[in-house]
Formats: C-alpha cells, sequence, structure tokens
C-alpha cells in the first residue's frame, strides 16, 4: 500500500471542515428587527400591527380582513386613541381622537361626516350679541333683536330664541352667507301676549372653514302702543347628523372639485400631496 503523507490528509480534513462551516453559514438568517434603508409597502391587503405583551394593538394599518383600509392608534388599555377612516361612510375618510374613558368612549376631536371642509367636534359657540332694541317699545317697522357673527367652523347652526309681544307683532330671522347672500330663513306671527319658542337649525351653505357667516333676528310691534321683545337662549355651531344636513358647497369650492386630477407624477413632485384615498377606521 502506497504511503499518503500525513499533511495532504490533514489537508483534506480541514477542507472539509471549512465546507461544513461554509454550508452552515449560508443557512443562518440575520435578526430581522431593523430596517436601516429603503421602504416597506403593504399592499394588495394584508396589515401592519404593534401589540404590548398583553395583546393589545396600539398601532395598526393596512387592510382589515373586512376590506376597510385605515390606520389607528390605540392606549396600552386597548381603548381607541385616533383612527383615521370612518365606519359610517366609506370614503369619508375622517380623523378621530377618543377620550380615555374605558367604560363610555367618545370621539372628543373630529372631522365632519359628511362635510369634508368642517370641524365636526368640539362644537363651538356662536356668539350672538342683543342690540339696544332686543326689547323694545312702541314702532311697527322691523328692528333688529339680536347679531351675531363669526368665522365659520362647523357646518351647522343651532339657534334657539323666545319672542314676545304685548299687543302681537313679528319676527324674522335672516342667515348671511359669505359674500352678503342673505337668505330669510322664516317669518312668523307673535300672538298677544304669548312667548314663541323657536329654534332653527341651519346649514352653514355657501362658507368655507373660516369664512365669516351672520345671523340676524329682527323684531317688530303691530301696534304703536305695544311693546316687543327677543330672548336669546343658546346658539351654537355642531357637525352634521345625516347627509340632508351638509351644506350646500360654494361655488369656488365646485369649480375646483370639477378640475382633472392630478397624475401620479405631478403628487410625486407635489411638496404638500393629498392623503391617499380609500382609509377607513381601523379601531376593532
Amino acid at each position: 500500500m502506497a504511503a499518503v503523507p500525513q499533511d495532504i490528509l490533514d489537508r483534506i480534513r480541514s477542507l472539509e471542515r471549512q465546507v461544513r462551516e461554509l454550508t452552515g453559514r449560508s443557512q443562518m438568517r440575520p435578526a430581522l428587527d431593523k430596517i436601516l434603508h429603503g421602504d416597506i409597502t403593504i399592499g394588495e391587503g394584508g396589515q401592519l400591527f404593534a401589540e404590548t405583551p398583553g395583546g393589545q394593538r396600539t398601532f395598526i394599518v393596512g387592510q382589515t380582513p373586512q376590506g376597510d383600509w385605515g390606520v389607528g392608534i390605540g392606549r396600552e388599555d386597548g381603548t381607541a386613541a385616533l383612527t383615521v377612516g370612518d365606519d359610517v361612510n366609506d370614503d369619508a375618510q375622517m380623523i378621530r381622537i377618543w377620550n380615555r374613558d374605558r367604560d363610555s368612549q367618545n370621539v372628543i376631536v373630529m372631522d365632519d361626516a359628511y362635510s369634508d371642509r368642517f370641524l365636526g367636534r368640539p362644537w363651538i359657540p356662536f356668539p350672538m350679541y342683543p342690540t339696544a332694541n332686543a326689547a323694545m317699545p312702541g314702532t311697527t317697522s322691523w328692528q333688529y333683536a339680536w347679531i351675531g357673527r363669526m368665522p365659520a367652523q362647523n357646518a351647522v347652526a343651532v339657534l334657539n330664541f323666545s319672542s314676545i309681544a304685548s299687543a302681537g307683532g313679528q319676527a324674522r330671522i335672516t342667515y348671511v352667507a359669505p359674500g352678503n347672500s342673505e337668505r330669510l330663513l322664516e317669518t312668523w306671527t307673535l300672538p298677544a301676549n304669548t312667548w314663541v319658542n323657536k329654534t332653527f337649525t341651519v346649514p352653514l351653505d355657501d362658507a368655507e372653514w373660516g369664512d365669516a357667516v351672520l345671523f340676524q333676528i329682527e323684531h317688530r310691534n303691530s301696534a304703536t302702543t305695544g311693546a316687543v321683545e327677543t330672548r336669546m337662549f343658546n346658539a351654537y355651531t355642531r357637525n352634521t347628523f345625516n347627509t340632508g344636513e351638509a351644506p350646500d358647497i360654494p361655488a369656488r369650492t365646485a369649480a375646483a372639485a370639477a378640475a382633472p386630477a392630478a397624475s401620479e407624477e405631478d403628487l410625486a413632485t407635489t411638496p404638500e400631496s393629498p392623503v391617499e384615498p380609500g382609509l377607513r377606521r381601523v379601531d376593532e
């Protein structure tokens, strides 16, 4: 038998060992707990979750099993904190901030479900101011009783007041939209010595968010021997409760809505691109 030098066998064993090491390392995977460069895309379904050790989801983004798209931020006790998206309208894309009351969660800040341009909550007081003729004897001509003007915040105004005339009279209310477009809402009769209560719920038609809107309440006597008085109880603006309360869109907004949509290339070069459509609330 031919003699094989010991150093050749040693070299073969060394080579085999190195092959085994290389083979083993090729099957190893690095820890996937960092993203150092590039983007991550979740498309065509699927969600990304962040959960506490107890299983409470504190962050959700993507498409739910029901087909909704949205973003949800929760607290570690399981209550919702902030959600983007809406389960009322598929395309409303509402933003909502929730209170921390676990037993009775309510939205405390949101935009409007049925009017894209207005604040939904909180509701805002509408300042109405009495004139010198809020309680007025003698005259039978129309006189201003209460006037209020403020920048539009919520989509709908609610005014509640009451009028009385000792010998009978009339009262009326007017809404003045931006551009001094007056709209008489109603004129009504005041029977002698009888309080007449009125509540008006008025969508702020033809107003953008921040545009000044005006309400005017007027009254008059039927006879020069009588007196008339109007008392304001409350006035505020609130979110819409249904599609029928959504205010009419101003002409300039309608023209903008009719403009061609921006292409993907345009959006890619625009510093403030709009939020991608199709997101809804994810707070399950």
